[in-house]
């Protein structure tokens, strides 16, 4: 049994919205592309309750996040204000709406929710409950913005030919395989494990009167990559655990203008230097013991969301708000609010 809970090792899913009915027409690799990129909605949200059977569940971990002192004025704001030491979830997954082998190129995500925060909500209804971060293993994503993916989505709906069709028509003769080939570096890049991957918000988010990216760097300490990882990364991650704590850098990227580093294009890396603020470790434990399983069924009961956060850090951009919009539906669907 994986750390996933599925039926076989090295299997692990998220299931964010079950698009599969309609990219059956799709060949293996346009469907793994398309699955990808809708999570840019998503984004890695098995996190949201109700969106994943009981019984297929992500790894999950707690631990803490320790804000580092003598900060820079612009990375000291909101949760990063002052030193201090919060308690964290952590849940970790892949990106694809059915349950696959950790060997099938695919987006990982690494959702962690920081609890005891004090402050107002994002969503302007009171106190902010936790401050969540949703992260995969991609600095940037392959659409600038939401509508661009809505049409790649709807295209891919009809069908590998209307797909094709759409994309000469969207980009043009030249552009198509250029956009195409993008998607499918994105889709094949090969996944070392969490202990060893930099993991990226992707998104903007507000930092006070700032705006930020947020990166998360493991420590060398955590060990060198297996390639075991790309087969299981579950059982990678739950091994190195077993046997001692891992550590991360949490890093802060400073938006500096829109030409250079633009909140509305998801498409573009930011090249402003990282800077880390705090520090998150996982001390060593058993997550497949009792206590682990009780962990793991009391994080998979709530709601991990970049827009359960405090208003110091509340999402920016087009993806961001049309995140907002999705999220709200689907958990108010499935009675998660």
């Amino acid at each position: 049994m994986s750390p996933s809970g599925s039926a076989g090792s090295g299997w692990h899913s998220v299931g964010v919205i079950n698009f599969s009915h309609f990219l059956g027409q799709l060949n293996r690799t346009l469907a793994i592309v398309a699955g990808i990129f809708a999570v840019v909605y998503a984004m890695i949200e098995g996190n949201v309750k109700g969106w994943t059977s009981p019984l297929i569940l992500g790894l999950t971990a707690a631990g803490t996040l320790g804000v580092l002192d003598s900060l820079p004025q612009w990375a000291a704001q909101g949760l990063f204000s002052q030193p201090h030491d919060y308690e964290v979830w952590v849940r970790l997954s892949n990106g694809g709406f059915d349950k696959a082998r950790d060997s099938m190129p695919d987006v990982r995500g690494f959702a962690f929710r920081v609890l005891g925060v004090d402050g107002e909500s994002a969503l302007g209804n009171g106190p902010a409950k936790s401050q969540d971060f949703t992260l995969i293993n991609q600095e940037a994503f392959a659409f600038s913005g939401s509508a661009e993916f809505i049409d790649f989505a709807v295209a891919a709906s009809h069908g590998n030919g209307n797909l094709l069709k759409f994309l000469f028509k969207r980009y043009g003769l030249f552009g198509a395989p250029v956009q195409l080939g993008k998607m499918l570096k994105v889709a094949g890049r090969p996944f070392s494990g969490f202990a060893t991957e930099t993991l990226f918000s992707t998104l903007p988010m507000a930092n006070g009167p700032y705006a930020v990216r947020v990166r998360l760097v493991p420590a060398e300490s955590n060990g060198k990559p297996s390639p075991d990882a790309r087969q299981d990364w579950g059982a990678d991650f739950s091994q190195r655990l077993a046997r001692q704590a891992l550590h991360w850098d949490l890093q802060l990227q400073p938006w500096v203008d829109e030409a250079t580093t633009p909140i509305e294009d998801a498409a573009v890396n930011w090249p402003t230097p990282y800077v880390t603020v705090a520090r998150l470790m996982l001390p060593k434990q058993d997550t497949t013991s009792a206590e682990g399983q009780k962990l793991a069924q009391d994080i998979e009961a709530t709601v991990i969301d970049p827009w359960q956060a405090l208003a110091a850090h509340r999402p920016l951009g087009d993806v961001q708000r049309a995140r907002k919009v999705v999220y709200f539906a689907s958990q108010q669907g499935r009675g998660a609010v």
